[in-house]
């Protein structure tokens, strides 16, 4: 065998290293980042009011945004804000509210758990603490308050291409709050939790992400 032909193999097994290396790089890239905004409504939980308040069972809108990076293929981290508009029920005083927190959030794709799902669709749940910030508008609007909370939900995804997936969010933020005291100031305030739902899209930043 000449050194020609040896020389020949060993450039062929270098090019292969490099292509099957940039390409497992790449597609372990594609996971890492991606953004979402999400759009839904929210249900307060009625205990949040003080007496006399009431807030409607069924508020909108809410607008959620996140940026979410993947350390691992099944587990990752993600930062949102929310914002969510909580008005009065009929037999309650006029009061309207802005709701809005940040979270930190643990994330865990159970997407390889679950074998029955379709292709294109991932199941991921996510969880951690987080501040939440609630500003009374028009009479009311000097009973700021604002407290922890935790947070924790489950988003079912479906893919429409490589970079893109519709997603819905179901969630639950517990508020780590006192009560009002004195009780005039939780007039046109809330310092409950919250139940959410919202409908989003999901966009990698690096690439793909529901493409494996």
């Amino acid at each position: 065998m000449n050194s020609s032909f040896i020389n020949y193999k060993l450039v062929i097994a270098c090019l292969a290293c490099f292509i099957f290396g940039f390409s497992g790089f790449s597609q372990r890239e594609t996971s890492k980042w991606k953004a979402q905004l999400a759009l839904g409504i929210n249900s307060p939980s009625q205990s949040g009011f003080v007496t006399n308040f009431e807030g409607k069972s069924i508020n909108l809108p809410i607008v959620n945004l996140g940026l979410q990076h993947m350390l691992k293929p099944q587990f990752g981290v993600k930062l949102d804000y929310g914002f969510n508009r909580i008005t009065n029920d009929g037999s309650s005083p006029y009061f309207k509210l802005n709701y809005s927190r940040v979270n930190a959030q643990a994330v865990y794709d159970a997407s390889r758990l679950l074998m029955f799902l379709p292709e294109n669709m991932g199941v991921v749940g996510h969880a951690g603490p987080g501040f939440s910030f609630v500003k009374p508008l028009a009479t009311y609007g000097s009973n700021k308050t604002s407290f922890f909370n935790a947070m924790a939900g489950v988003e079912v995804h479906y893919g429409i291409t490589q970079l893109l997936s519709v997603y819905f969010d179901a969630s639950y933020i517990y508020g780590f709050s006192k009560d009002f005291d004195p009780v005039i100031d939780g007039y046109g305030s809330f310092n409950g939790n919250l139940l959410t739902a919202t409908i989003g899209i999901s966009i990698s930043l690096s690439g793909c992400y529901y493409c494996d």
